[in-house]
Formats: C-alpha cells, structure tokens, sequence
C-alpha cells in the first residue's frame, strides 16, 4: 500500500515524487492524461518503489488510510475538478493537499467546503522550483490543522534542511494561511529580484563596470549578509556566456513576465491597508518592461540629464550600493511581515512567525542564511530603525547619485521613502484630512483629541452636516 497519493506529472511533481522515494515513502502517480504515468514509470520511476494508477479510484484503492492526497495541478479550475471527482472515493477522515500555487481565498472556501464532508484538506505553498521539488523545497503548510499529524513526517523529511538539521517546514495555520504566506514568499521574491537588478543598472551605466567584474562583486557581496540564491545566480548569470563565446545576458530580450503571485500581494496590501510599496513597485516595474516597443520609441523622444560621468570613489560607491540592496532589502521584508500580521488580524489566523522565518531560510527562491528573515521575526519593526539607520548614508548616495544619473530605481526609491515616512513623527496627511473635509464634509481628528471626529466650516457657507465615516 502506498503511503501518499501525486496528481500531477509536470517536471514539479514527477521531483516531488522523486523526493518522497528517497526518503523511504511509497508513492503513487497518477496524472489525468494516463500515458504519462506509464512513461513516467518506465523512465524517471525506473527502480524506484513508486507505483501508478490508471484511474482515481485504482489510485485511492492503494492508499494507507488516512489517504493522502497531494494535487499539483493547474490553479483554478482544475483542483475543483479533482476534489469534485475525488470526494466520493473518499471516507471520513482522508487528507486532500494543494501544492500548487492557488489564491488563498479559494483555499478557504475548499477547507470549509470540505469540512462538512469530513474531509481534511491542506493548501501547501511549495517553493524552490524544480531542483527544490526533486531535493529539499520549502514548505508553507495550512488548512485544516487535523491533516498536520498525518502528513507532517512526510512534508518534514522531504523539505530543505538547514542549521543543525531543522526542516524548513512546519505548520502556518488556519484555512487559506498557507497559500497567504507562500503568495507573500513570492511578493518579496519579486521585490529581491527588482533590488538586484537596480544594482546590476548601478553598477552598468554609474560604474560602467563589464560582466566579470560584475559577475565578481557578486560573488563577493554573497560572503556577506547579502549571501542568498538569488545573489548567488546572478553572480553566475553574469559569467555565463553563449555559444559564441560572448555573453548571453545583454543579448536577452528585456521584458520580464510574471504569474501573478506578486500582482496578488499587491492588491492584497491594498485591500488591507499595508504599505508593501517594495513589492507594488516591483510588479509595475515588471509592467513597464514589457513595454518595450513603447519604450524604444521613447528613448528616441524623451531626454534624460545630460550625459553622467562618475568621478568619485568606484569602490567605495559599489559599497554604498550593497548597503543600499540590503537596507531595501530589510524594508521589503519587513513589509512583507507587516501584511501577514495584518491578515492574521483580517482573518483570525494564528500564524506561527518564526515557523515562516525558518522555512524561508532555504530551499525556496528567497532563501538566504535567514539573517533577515530572523531579523525581521525577533526584532519586528525595531529592525528597520536599527539594520536600515546602519546603512542610511549609503543607501542615500546609492538613490541620489543614481537619479542624478538618471537610471530608474522605483525598489530603491520606495524603499527609502517607507524608512523616512516610517521615522517621521508628523508626516503631511494633516493637510489631506482638511482638504478631504473641505470638499466632502469626511472630518477630520485633533492631535489634542483622537478619536473625536470634527468638520469644519471651511468657506462659512458650506453648512455644519458631514459625511459618515468609513475606511475603504
């Protein structure tokens, strides 16, 4: 009998498989197109203990009770789909488990759906791509918190370790939690990906620095408390060079594509009221790139300053720019932290923090020694007037040299203007609340008397009466 159920034979799931094989679990595929278990089975599976199903029912018959279900399927549709066909082959008791990267309000409405049928259903983020999948990803589980001790051995054998041997998984929490926090994951992956590219145009056109040199000062900047995956690639992305023996990056095509994971932590961090400016600018950096035919024809048209050179110290301002990557860098975590906290509040959630510092710290796309992860977990909001004060000049002449020049840093930017908002005691929306009380009657309070809500009179004509009071 076999000790877990995979729906989904992509690249992802025949590595997840791979991964439960290897740590002594019998697995048994099954994929909707039926060809594919069987050529998976002579091919990838070969001499291995996993075991195929060419129907649903065959594959839940071969299933230890409680039955363990992961399905790693397109987002949407297709997983209602499966747990429709799944439910009535199913008894009381038996554990459904989304692994693939859906919103996090369909995860709700499935673990409650499936509640009062008795099923136990668990929304898992899974990031670390396909090599994470096939050796040690990072696993962000939440749901219905039955399902944890049937599947815990499982999940926790198969994820990266890290330190002296800690997975990097544990429980997230109730409903949709798991899906919120790995939709965070890839926010902030999004924010660490647009910070280094602000470096690379830095280092390019400030510095006029070549490839290898750049390729250099990243690997070098990965023996610091930037060291992390996303560093470490560049660095190599850098060296890398095409057939024809020049280098591949300038020649690609620069117009990045997206999934929607970081649009939906945007709009999220709207709905709530968090400023995740990092990772909002960071989507719509990756929205004007793909304007590229636009842009060519700007480029034509719109004039920047006049042309930059550098004079100071190039190795004291390639320092200002790691200060200025890893200051942001704080900022977007924080942020990132700031937005789960409120969702815990939004939803009754109890999310276990230091749980979802830990499991970021490898395996997935953001991993890193976990220095700004346990950071941003043990100090909380103290860490941006502390780590980002430590970096502020630099990260200042990083932003303004590169202005001057004008190269285009809207993570950088935002960034350092969060930190000063941050710090500022009094900050100019005084002067929103009295034009919005002007024209629309919205009060407004008095620094002497919170929570006392006032309207003025402001043209002596425009009468006494104000609006209702709501937040939006």
């Amino acid at each position: 009998m076999a000790d877990i159920a995979l729906i989904g034979l992509a690249v992802m799931g025949q590595n997840l498989i791979l991964n439960m094989n290897d740590h002594g679990f019998v697995v048994c595929a099954f994929n909707r197109t039926v060809s594919k278990v069987d050529d998976f089975l002579a091919n990838e599976a070969k001499g291995t203990k996993v075991v195929g199903a060419q129907s649903l029912k065959e594959m839940v018959s071969k299933l230890k009770k409680p039955r363990r279900i992961i399905l790693l399927v397109k987002a949407g549709q297709a997983v209602d789909d499966f747990i429709e066909k799944l439910v009535p082959l199913l008894d009381t008791g038996d554990i459904i488990i989304d692994g693939g990267n859906s919103e996090y309000r369909d995860t709700t409405r499935r673990c409650r759906d499936l509640k009062a049928k008795g099923i136990l259903f668990v929304g898992s983020g899974v990031s670390g791509g396909e090599e994470g999948a096939r050796y040690g990803p990072s696993l962000m589980p939440g749901g219905n918190k039955e399902a944890w001790p049937h599947i815990k051995t499982i999940f926790q054998s198969i994820a990266a370790k890290v330190g002296t041997g800690e997975p990097c998984c544990d429980w997230v929490g109730e409903e949709g939690a798991g899906h919120f926090v790995k939709m965070v994951h890839n926010g902030i992956e999004y924010g660490d990906m647009q910070l280094i590219c602000e470096a690379y145009h830095l280092m390019k056109d400030v510095l006029g620095m070549a490839q290898d040199e750049m390729a250099q000062a990243f690997e070098d900047w990965n023996k610091t408390e930037l060291d992390s995956f996303l560093i470490e690639i560049t660095a190599n992305i850098l060296k890398f060079q095409d057939a024809d023996g020049k280098h591949l990056l300038p020649k690609i095509r620069d117009s990045a594509g997206q999934k929607g994971t970081g649009k939906w932590t945007a709009i999220s961090a709207l709905e709530y009221g968090v400023p995740v400016t990092l990772i909002g600018e960071a989507v719509f950096a990756r929205c004007l790139s793909s304007l590229k035919d636009e842009r060519i024809q700007a480029s034509k048209k719109l004039k920047g300053p006049q042309k930059f050179q550098f004079d100071g110290d190039k190795k004291s301002f390639l320092e200002d720019i790691r200060k200025a990557l890893y200051a942001s860098k704080i900022i977007s975590y924080a942020q990132g932290f700031m937005l789960l906290r409120q969702a815990a509040t939004e939803f009754g959630w109890t999310l276990n923090y230091g749980g979802i510092a830990l499991m970021w710290r490898g395996g997935c796309i953001i991993r890193s020694l976990g220095r700004t992860h346990a950071a941003v977990v043990s100090r909380g909001k103290s860490l941006i007037s502390g780590l980002a004060f430590c970096a502020q000049d630099s990260w200042r002449r990083a932003v303004s040299t590169g202005v001057q020049a004008g190269i285009p840093m809207p993570c950088f930017t935002t960034a350092l203007s969060f930190y000063d908002g941050y710090r500022h005691e009094m900050l100019p929306a005084n002067l929103i609340q009295a034009q919005r009380d002007y024209f629309g009657a919205h009060t407004y309070e008095l620094l002497a008397k919170p929570g006392q809500f006032i309207h003025t009179n402001w043209t002596g004509h425009g009468g006494s009466v104000s609006s209702s009071s709501y937040n939006a």
